[in-house]
């Protein structure tokens, strides 16, 4: 008994011995893959600020090329609709994917090329214990007055091994159940008339006022 709880012991050692190291480099892999693009994006809105204004459609180009390979709008579009998924046909998917990009744009695009200068740390990459295909990025926003806002990616590999962002937590407020609530909330008010809800889903994201949530959060 004594041998076999020995060698249970042992082999439990080794397991513990090979993942742990291969854990901590993926993490740290994906650390730097986080901050490589998020780098890459603030440096893009700093060369670009006033773009918007001048052209809001080659904003919306040059977005959508610096975030389409590191962030899943399609997943997370998906995720936002929720249940109500299952009702709508794949042009309308293909339709919200789209509206949701443009919203999430006009919405927020204004005010990051227009704000003071800040930066953004890229702190750690942890890798979630019980599936290794999932992971969180801790990271801070700091302002120009020096205010640090915590920001968390949450990301997933996909079937092509390629790590993509799923979700963002801004001070405890999960953005991407904002944006769930809001859209299940505009299903009722229109009587479950799914294509009026995309239709109006920018003026729907404009009056979600996401800042104050996390004020009060």
């Amino acid at each position: 008994m004594f041998a076999l709880k020995h060698h249970i012991l042992l082999g439990l050692l080794m397991v513990l011995v090979l993942v742990t190291p291969a854990q901590a480099s993926e993490a740290e892999d994906l650390r730097s893959y986080v901050d490589e693009n998020t780098q890459r994006l603030v440096k893009k809105l700093n060369e670009e600020r006033g773009l918007y204004e001048r052209d809001p459609e080659a904003f919306y180009e040059s977005m959508d090329q610096a975030l389409t390979d590191f962030v899943d709008f399609r997943r997370i579009a998906a995720r936002v609709m929720g249940r109500y998924a299952r009702q709508t046909t794949p042009e309308q998917r293909d339709d919200f994917v789209v509206k949701f990009k443009r919203s999430l744009f006009d919405s927020y695009a204004q005010a990051l090329v227009n704000a003071d200068n800040f930066e953004i740390q890229v702190k750690e990459a942890t890798i979630n214990p019980q599936s290794d295909d999932r992971a969180s990025v801790q990271m801070e926003v700091i302002s120009a007055s020096g205010n640090r806002y915590p920001v968390t990616y949450s990301m997933y590999k996909n079937s092509e091994g390629k790590w993509l962002m799923e979700n963002v937590i801004v001070e405890g407020v999960n953005i991407g159940l904002a944006f769930r609530d809001r859209f299940s909330q505009e299903m009722e008010e229109n009587r479950g008339q799914i294509q009026a809800v995309i239709d109006g889903w920018s003026d729907a994201v404009e009056s979600l006022n996401l800042d104050q949530e996390v004020d009060n959060s």
